[in-house]
């Protein structure tokens, strides 16, 4: 291994060289405790320490770094207290997660870091994020994401260097190239030598290093970010180590050839580097005991606190309280009394564009949104009014836009993602349910971004650009969900939405877009999430229902003079209001509950369920649901109808009343 010192200090070396030493004995003791049953599991980093290290010293203090298990030493690097990340891992309350998430699943402003979550790949589009908003906020930032080499396989990866690459954003995507994907080799992950050579295909720069040593590590990046704080755009930086160690420690190492795990030994980036800095007078045999012993009784230090700390507090209402960021909402009322008629979808666009007036900080991202405004003329103009920079066409990318709503968000900023189709959110699911839904439950980082999904049938579009789809978010903890049905709520729940600092859900319905219009204010103003309204007021029995099922319930009930019907508009799916549905059950004694998504696993068992065991000695009947087939959506106008729940819903309506 050839060292190339260049011009860098003694200072600089053996800053370096502590640094590097740090997560080696660190390392060292965490696997004597493993073996002592003190830890519970443990995703050694032995042999690529110089890639963390190299690189955490080699940027600013404000630059974020989005790591993953094996580097330790961007952590150390970076000084965070031994006894907090050791309480981390123990999975105490003076964790960094609070005992909720384990090892380096965990993000930390104070120090510019954001942890992983176990799926690969999603922190690339969290990086495109944080590196999106510096370029916004004028800083000459730069953020550094890690990947191992079989993580790039992801799908994740691929969309955020193409997101990096069209937008020019200064991030440095690190390949962490060991060789190994758990015990699968490289040539059954992919078929490329270099992943250097992929970089072009993406049309940015690639770097290929020696990660096991320090001082080239240290060098490049240094190098590679100056240049990117001059002229922003990403570089992919492939690094080529060996991780002496298991995947994780159950692991073992036995699918390894002897010779190969021989040949890296003697390439180990510690061993290396220290006899280099003797040979070269910088230090000696007696400064590496000295700071060995100053280090390990760090260790101890920190382990003593770790150990001794308690437990977290086992509360109910802690642990539901942390879902959210803290946020009370206080509706806004339109400032004047000036009224026009709008459509549905001019409402949810009047909103939008109030909102960016509002917040400065809001960016929209989407494709096709920018100069053509969208594929249902949403945001027609809004280029002109705002600017490119704040109203994005995206590469056809859901997964890394929606990570990239969330890095928007650890720089204190709003975004606002258009799904062209709410049915394409699928390609986005992960980064909602696992990243913006668990975010400030796990390590107090809210997700500020408000997902929008153009959603329903009635439109002859089929399979894949009709569903109903929100019964797969109601059931993920950490959301909120809103479902306007017409244009005052849609202009008043949007601005909510965008308001709230936590992440939202909108669903518009596509055939409310031009079908439907009203007199709503022309001044800014929210509706209260949370709250349900009464559509129309009766006695004989209640259909709690939302979106499109308000125009159906509407449209069967005149024609059902002799029944009185209280129809109640949820608006809020997640929090839903239990206390509006309490009461029109007690008014009434019968319920139905009507919604366009399909029968089985929909939000109506929910409700149903929950009225049955909260207001069961009101009932006269059962709790009736009414909704579509249990079968995808057919194309054909005759099926479509067949399939959706308006044809079925008279007879429902009648045989509740009779019951």
């Amino acid at each position: 291994m050839q060292f190339n010192r260049k011009k860098y200090s003694d200072k600089v070396l053996k800053d370096l060289f502590e640094s590097l030493l740090k997560p080696r004995l660190i390392e060292e003791k965490m696997l004597i405790l493993l073996r002592q049953n003190r830890i519970s599991k443990w995703f050694s980093g032995i042999g690529q320490e110089a890639i963390a290290v190299g690189l955490t010293k080699a940027l600013e203090k404000e630059d974020y770094i989005l790591p993953m298990h094996r580097n330790l030493g961007v952590f150390t690097s970076r000084n965070m207290p031994f006894d907090r990340l050791f309480s981390q891992w123990q999975g105490t309350s003076h964790g960094y997660t609070k005992g909720r998430d384990r090892s380096f699943h965990f993000g930390n402003n104070e120090h510019h870091i954001v942890g992983m979550i176990s799926h690969l790949g999603p922190q690339n589009g969290v990086a495109d994020g944080i590196a999106l908003a510096g370029m916004l906020l004028k800083e000459k930032k730069v953020t550094a994401v890690f990947n191992g080499d079989g993580g790039t396989s992801e799908g994740d990866f691929h969309e955020a260097i193409n997101v990096a690459a069209v937008w020019d954003l200064p991030v440095i995507f690190v390949i962490e190239n060991n060789g190994y994907g758990l015990s699968t080799p490289s040539n059954e992950q992919f078929r490329c030598k270099n992943f250097v050579d992929k970089a072009i295909g993406y049309g940015i720069e690639g770097v290929k290093i020696d990660g096991n040593n320090i001082l080239e590590v240290y060098d490049t990046v240094k190098t590679l970010a100056e240049s990117i704080r001059k002229k922003p755009r990403p570089v992919l930086l492939e690094a080529i180590t060996f991780r002496m160690r298991g995947h994780e420690e159950a692991s073992g190492t036995k699918y390894v050839p002897k010779k190969l795990m021989d040949d890296w030994a003697k390439k180990d980036p510690l061993v290396n580097y220290q006899n280099y800095l003797i040979k070269e007078g910088v230090i000696d045999s007696k400064y590496v005991d000295d700071l060995t012993k100053k280090i390990k009784r760090e260790i101890e230090d920190g382990l003593a606190v770790a150990f001794a700390s308690k437990p977290p507090e086992v509360s109910t209402e802690i642990e539901v309280n942390d879902l959210f960021k803290a946020y009370s909402q206080v509706p806004v009322a339109p400032k004047s009394g000036k009224h026009s008629e709008k459509r549905f979808i001019d409402a949810i666009s009047d909103g939008l564009r109030q909102s960016m007036e509002r917040h400065p900080n809001l960016v929209l991202m989407g494709q096709d949104i920018a100069e053509y405004g969208g594929v249902f003329k949403i945001t027609d103009g809004f280029v002109n009014a705002f600017g490119k920079a704040r109203v994005r066409n995206t590469p056809i990318c859901e997964s890394a836009i929606v990570g990239a709503g969330l890095g928007l968000s650890i720089k204190g900023m709003k975004a606002m993602v258009e799904m062209q189709f709410a049915d394409f959110v699928t390609e986005g699911f992960n980064q909602i349910v696992n990243n913006l839904a668990k975010s400030h439950w796990r390590w107090g980082q809210n997700a500020d971004v408000v997902v929008r999904m153009p959603t329903g049938a009635g439109t002859a579009a089929g399979p894949f650009h009709s569903q109903s789809n929100e019964a797969w978010f109601f059931h993920t903890p950490g959301l909120k969900i809103v479902y306007p049905s017409n244009p005052y709520d849609a202009k008043g729940l949007l601005n909510a939405a965008i308001e709230d600092p936590n992440p939202y859900l909108y669903f518009e319905h596509k055939l409310l877009y031009r079908s439907i219009k009203d007199n709503i204010p022309d001044d800014y103003y929210t509706v209260e999430v949370g709250k349900a309204s009464v559509v129309t007021e009766g006695n004989d029995l209640s259909i709690i229902t939302y979106g499109m099922g308000v125009h159906w319930a509407k449209e069967i009930m005149q024609s059902l003079p002799s029944i009185s019907a209280e129809i109640i508009d949820l608006r809020t799916l997640l929090p839903w209001d239990k206390e509006a549905v309490e009461a029109t059950v007690k008014k009434t004694n019968r319920a139905l509950i009507l919604h366009e998504d399909t029968l089985t696993g929909g939000i109506g068992g929910e409700i149903s369920a929950w009225i049955n065991e909260h207001c069961f000695s009101y009932l006269d009947a059962p709790v009736m649901r009414v909704a579509s087939l249990d079968t995808p959506i057919p194309f054909t106008t005759a099926l479509e109808n067949n399939f959706l729940p308006k044809g079925r819903l008279k007879r429902k309506i009648e045989e509740l009343a009779q019951y």
